[in-house]
């Protein structure tokens, strides 16, 4: 007999293998640029476009790619305490984003493809945000703050582009609950057609 997992099950298996994949990939590109890039200004961080699906999937459980991607980054990179602080604090602010996807505003990410590539900007733009009020409320200047955004900029656009991709594959942007009740009543729909004495050949 087929056992089922239980939506718990598939929900911890379903953050491990985004979050692993992000922390694995994170930590190669970023060990990559300080090796091979160390005087460049930009730097490329998934944590963004990671966030921004999972939090589609998931709400306010995309806390844990967020967080676990910044303390990645810091690691790989040798940040000092109160830089772990602001990372992993900081990128929590794209948090505010689950408000938008509430009651299924997720669906408009598929109907509207500017309104894809915004939401993905802004999870990218909430994190720099949520970063330079951080080390600006720590005491930092102002100019060092701006960092945040001008440093991050190709994370940006590779948070929106990843977000305008997986629109259109199938329950990849989609939230999970609904997209679990969707398959189950396609298969019924199937069984029943399947079942049907008159249906047609």
């Amino acid at each position: 007999m087929k056992r089922q997992i239980t939506f718990r099950q598939y929900r911890a298996m379903d953050l491990f293998l985004f979050t692993a994949l992000l922390c694995v990939c994170e930590t190669l590109i970023t060990l990559g640029a300080n090796r091979w890039f160390p005087a460049e200004p930009w730097t490329l961080s998934l944590t963004p476009a990671v966030t921004a699906i999972v939090m589609v999937r998931w709400g306010g459980f995309a806390a844990i790619p967020a967080l676990l991607g910044a303390l990645v980054f810091c690691l790989a990179s040798g940040a000092t305490l109160p830089q772990y602080f602001i990372y992993c604090v900081g990128n929590l602010a794209a948090l505010v984003l689950t408000q938008f996807l509430y009651r299924e505003g997720w669906k408009r990410l598929h109907a509207q493809v500017l309104l894809a590539l915004l939401y993905g900007l802004m999870a990218a733009l909430l994190m720099q945000l949520g970063r330079a009020l951080l080390s600006l409320a720590m005491g930092t200047g102002w100019r060092t703050c701006l960092g945040f955004v001008t440093t991050d900029s190709l994370s940006t656009l590779f948070a929106a582009l990843l977000v305008w991709i997986t629109r259109n594959l199938d329950g990849m942007l989609e939230e999970q609950r609904h997209y679990l009740r969707r398959i189950a009543a396609e298969e019924e729909n199937e069984k029943a057609r399947a079942n049907d004495p008159w249906q047609s050949e």
